[in-house]
């Protein structure tokens, strides 16, 4: 279905003409925003009603947007239950170049009306735009890049390690939760500032316990008609609520110890920097604001990698060159080849898997995406799995190959698992360095195989993109640490 209007000249102000670029084999498109008066031209859709099409998006979101590129080309609309307008969704690197390096108030985020938006609330670096963004984007930066991150990269090993200690042999289970599990105990570090399990009755511990709980009742088919019942709320309700309100009873104990012990400057968690932080005019952030904040790094700062690397072996044991390459490596003698193995590995499964599969920006001024105009006010999503899987890009884009990464670094506007621009994920540095020393434990101590040799369908919840059954995996062997 193509519509088309014309666009008021009015309000039209000066701007650069649509950029060309090339970036590795992508044909050049021209893309950015257009205010010269030009009629809009709107992209194809399925014509589907919303209902269907968010069913098919739920169930089969790699499929959906794969599915579009092959029907429509490089953009396509849409229609969503979240909103009552249609997306644009495009995977053209010079349509993504476009939107990521757009200022802000061209092309700002629409995290503010994400399905995460009931559970995070509206303070969370994840769901604010504007200035409020920036401000939490670097307060929040420090914790999770450079020294901190090398200072978290012995505890994640040790996690590691006792967690696959207590995997059974020969017995099929599960590696997401598992993989939570470990990502759950790095990031309660990162934010709390708590190694290990926190102790028992403590509020940390319940709320530890609770995170768990939630995300497990998550992986469940049943909870997709929670999502739906709360799609497009901006509040929680119904199950959703009930459950989020345990969680803030433990969250908010745990800011009221906070608070009641004081702040030191020997600390450097993210609880504690928060807690120091002023504004302009010497206030400091209300309970509902550190709520929201961290809520949000405890969520998406665990959940997310954790899915990562169950991807990873649901890839790993379906290519046994691959993997055999992998093991050969990380048990052999060259740390250097090993690491470069084990660093495109990672890259390769977030070029096939992300869990992030679409992200979306609104386009405030009428914006041109290769033979479409857009117009003002559109939202903007961007397939980061049809992206990821172009042939002009990755040649053979459908196998598994980590080699195409060996001594290779990712295009910038080529592979987007952590989104780009301002909005790249703050957590994206700890999340590649846990996957690295997570890989590499499991790769040198265990031999794992796929308990069906079938693939894994990738299923949407919320807004990542999961293993059907968890990423299933049965232990054949396994080496003492």
């Amino acid at each position: 279905m193509v519509h088309s209007r014309t666009v008021s000249t009015a309000t039209a102000r000066n701007a650069p003409p649509p950029e060309l670029f090339t970036e590795r084999s992508a044909a050049p498109s021209p893309a950015g925003p257009v205010d010269d008066g030009r009629p809009t031209r709107m992209p194809p859709g399925s014509g589907q009603r919303r209902f269907v099409q968010t069913m098919r998006f739920v169930a089969r979101p790699m499929d959906t947007s794969l599915a579009a590129h092959r029907a429509f080309g490089d953009v396509w609309q849409l229609h969503l239950l979240s909103r009552r307008e249609p997306f644009v969704v495009t995977c053209h690197p010079n349509h993504i170049r476009s939107l990521f390096k757009a200022s802000p108030a061209d092309a700002p985020s629409l995290t503010g009306e994400s399905p995460l938006r009931p559970i995070l609330g509206p303070n969370s670096v994840l769901t604010s735009v504007g200035e409020r963004h920036m401000r939490q984007r670097k307060l929040l930066l420090p914790p999770f890049h450079g020294d901190a991150v090398q200072r978290y990269a012995e505890m994640i090993a040790e996690v590691a390690e006792r967690e696959i200690d207590r995997w059974p042999v020969g017995e099929p289970f599960a590696l997401a939760p598992r993989m939570s599990a470990v990502t759950l105990d790095v990031i309660m570090r990162g934010v709390f500032g708590i190694t290990g399990v926190p102790p028992r009755g403590t509020a940390e511990y319940r709320l530890r316990q609770t995170v768990r709980r939630m995300l497990l009742a998550s992986t469940k088919p049943l909870y997709q008609l929670v999502e739906l019942y709360n799609a497009g709320r901006m509040e929680p309700r119904g199950v959703l609520k009930a459950v989020l309100a345990l969680a803030d009873r433990h969250l908010y104990a745990v800011i009221r110890t906070r608070r009641d012990e004081g702040t030191s400057s020997d600390r450097h968690d993210v609880l504690s920097l928060l807690l120091q932080a002023r504004d302009d005019e010497g206030r400091g952030l209300t309970d509902h604001e550190l709520r929201d904040e961290l809520m949000s790094l405890v969520l998406a700062g665990h959940e997310t990698t954790a899915n990562s690397l169950a991807w990873t072996f649901e890839r790993l044991t379906r290519t046994p060159a691959a993997y055999d390459r992998l093991r050969e490596l990380t048990r052999g003698g060259d740390r250097h080849a090993a690491d470069a193995y084990v660093e495109a590995t990672v890259h390769e499964v977030m070029r096939v898997r992300p869990v992030i599969p679409m992200i979306v920006r609104m386009a405030t001024r009428p914006w041109q995406l290769g033979e479409y105009v857009v117009p003002a006010r559109t939202p903007v999503a961007v397939s980061i799995v049809a992206l990821h899987h172009r042939d002009d890009v990755y040649p053979d884009p459908f196998a598994f190959r980590p080699e195409r990464f060996v001594e290779q670094k990712p295009g910038t506007y080529t592979w987007i698992p952590f989104g780009g621009g301002i909005r790249r994920c703050l957590g994206a540095t700890l999340a590649m360095a846990e996957q690295r020393v997570v890989l590499t434990a499991i790769a040198q101590r265990t031999d794992l195989a796929a308990p069906d040799p079938a693939p894994e369908q990738p299923r949407q919840r919320n807004v990542t993109m999961i293993p059907r059954h968890g990423g299933r995996v049965v232990v054949q062997r396994k080496r003492a640490a």
